[in-house]
Formats: C-alpha cells, structure tokens, sequence
C-alpha cells in the first residue's frame, strides 16, 4: 500500500492507497460514536453492502442519493441533515463519502455544516474523484446560476482509495477521469504529460503498473498544491486549466450531455486554443496537447452552443475578479498561468 501525507498543520492527513482497502476502511477512519454513510444508488448497489459489513457491529447509517450531478443541490443537502438529525449523530460522529466527486462533494459539505463541523473521510470509486476531487478539501452543491458557487474548504480526515474499484467503471467514466490525469501534465509536469501520451492505452485498459503510478502521481502533485495553496488564492489556481468553459458546458447542458471530465476535456482544447491565438504557446505545443486530448476521442466541438451565452455564465465563475473571467492558459510545457480577460477579450474560434 502507498500513503502520502497532506501537509496543512492541524489538518494534515494520509491519503490511502491500495488494494481490497473497503473491506478494511475502519483501520483508516479512526473512531466515533456513530458513522452515516453518504452514497448513490450505483455504488450501493455493488459496494453498500461490503461497507457496511466493515463496521464490524458498530452503529452505523446509510443514506443513498441518486446519481448524478442532479442531485448536488441544496434540497438533498436539507434531507441529509434531516437524516442525520433523525439518527441523533453527533459533532463525536463520522461521515463516510462513499463514491465519484458528486457524493464527495456533497457529503463533505454536510460535514461541514452539521452541528457547525463533524469529521468525515473520502472514499472515492472513481478515478476522477481517486485523483482529483477527493483530496484538497472543496466541497459544495450547484446553484442554477452555477456550478460549485455554495460551499466550504473542509478537509477530510483520511483518503481511501481502493484500487479494485475502478474495475467496475466504464470506459465513458474512465476517460472521465483520466481528463484530470491530462491536465496535471499540462499544469505542473510536462515528462508526465509525455507518459500519458504514451500509456493512453494502458491507463484506459488499468494495466496494474501503470494505473499505480498514475494515482500517485496525480495525488502525489494535488497534494503538493493544496498543502501550499489550501484555500485558492494562488497556487491552487492552476487546477482549474480547463474549467472556466467545461463548467459552462456543462451548466449549458443542465449536466446531462457531457460527465464532468467530458466537459474538462473540450474546455482544455479550446483554452489551449486561446492561448494559441494570444501568443502563449506555440503551434507546436497546441498541438502535443491536442493530440493528447484527442485519444479520448471526445468531440471538442461547441459551434452548437451560442458563445455568448456560454460567455454570460462564465461570467458567473466564482473565481472572476470584477468584470474579468478567470482562464487558467499554458504558457510554456507544464506551465499555466491565470489570466482575467473581458468579455470582449475572449476568444478562441479564429483559425
């Protein structure tokens, strides 16, 4: 098993890495009076059972919410702590966060405003959550206005992850993640960028060796850039390369065209592209990361989606700073800097 530490002082805790870790999760989470278990309907249906098994005999309670980004909002955020209230958990409680980024999410926003803070730990079944999303501590739900716009920074106490899981994902949800897995090479690691150019296959097939390495790496630069920048007011910036229009994507999809990675993906192509056209990076490196993106064989095209439109709801990006949007654009290999462009500055359709 790999472990890696998140270094943030009093809040500092181990990311877990391994395999058959479920059936084993208590000798990761500590103690507590009482556990509640947050998870949708598909990880219960194959691993809610196994779980619940760990606790052992312990007094433990399980809430199952459908999957998807429906229902990270602040009506299912209402009827978790209702849950919760109704079992009489306590701040001396634990919460597990068992599934992809969307439980995460939410669950650790639950944590975060029960009874004004209770401990919780990361359980991720996918491999964006394993890679991304459940380590740094952001939680949160969806506004209709936008995505992630209510929330916390609540670190979790532990992250677990169990290598098997990522056996029962499909392709769609794998390639899902492995957007992330490409963007940490075009943020912060341009050898790593190359590895994943040359594994594409191997990571999507979870050739043992391989998808090991991966993890950990990825975890491996989070980890660095969430102990230096816990709560984004620099460093931790750069995650967000390919965000500012994924998340207008998918807001303009009311999230049912594109998974979140999908819409990362053509965010990634087209704010490579604004930095092509503004004279960042040069036509060489647009197209090493074009040629990256493309084995995931997502259309990048959004000719479909009015660009105003789109413009308007970025404008709604918690990361804006007056009347500018946030862009997170290459500059160089493994180098991304923000720039805050007006609307009229944004562009990425010329030629």
């Amino acid at each position: 098993m790999e472990r890696l530490y998140i270094n943030l002082g009093k809040k500092s805790y181990w990311i877990n890495i391994g395999e058959n870790l479920l059936s084993s999760i208590l000798n990761y989470t500590g103690h507590a009076d009482k556990w509640v278990i947050i998870t949708d309907e598909n990880v219960d249906r194959i691993y809610g059972e196994e779980v619940m098994k760990a606790f052992n005999g312990k007094e433990v309670f399980k809430y199952v919410i459908p999957p998807g980004e429906s229902s990270k909002n602040i009506v299912t955020v209402t009827e978790i702590m209702s849950f919760m209230l109704d079992n009489q958990l306590t701040r001396k409680s634990k919460l597990i966060a068992l599934g992809g980024g969307v439980v995460g999410d939410l669950a650790g926003f639950c944590a975060s405003i029960y009874m004004r803070g209770m401990e919780w730990i990361q359980v991720p079944t996918t491999l964006l959550a394993q890679i991304d999303s459940s380590v740094g501590g952001k939680t949160g739900v969806n506004m209709p206005q936008a995505k992630n716009v209510v929330g916390t920074f609540s670190q979790p106490k532990a992250v677990v992850i169990d290598l098997n899981v990522l056996k029962t994902l499909s392709n769609r949800e794998l390639i899902s993640g492995i957007a992330e897995v490409i963007k940490y090479g075009v943020i912060y690691d341009y050898q790593f960028l190359n590895y994943v150019d040359e594994n594409y296959r191997n990571i999507l097939s979870l050739e043992d060796d391989v998808i090991k390495y991966v993890i950990k790496k990825c975890c491996e630069i989070k980890a660095y850039i969430v102990s230096k920048d816990e709560r984004e007011d620099d460093l931790r910036k750069i995650l967000n390369f390919g965000h500012t229009i994924g998340h207008a994507l998918e807001s303009i999809t009311k999230y049912e065209d594109y998974t979140h990675g999908e819409a990362v993906i053509v965010g990634m192509y087209y704010e490579a592209k604004m930095a092509l056209i503004m004279g960042l990076i040069n036509n060489e490196y647009f197209e090493e990361i074009v040629k990256v993106l493309e084995k995931t064989n997502i259309n990048p095209d959004i000719n479909r989606f009015d660009k105003n439109t789109l413009i308007d709801i970025m404008s709604n990006d918690k990361k804006n700073l007056k009347d500018k949007i946030s862009f997170i654009l290459p500059y160089e290999p493994g180098k991304v800097n923000e720039l805050l462009l007006s609307k009229e500055e944004i562009t990425w359709d010329k030629e």
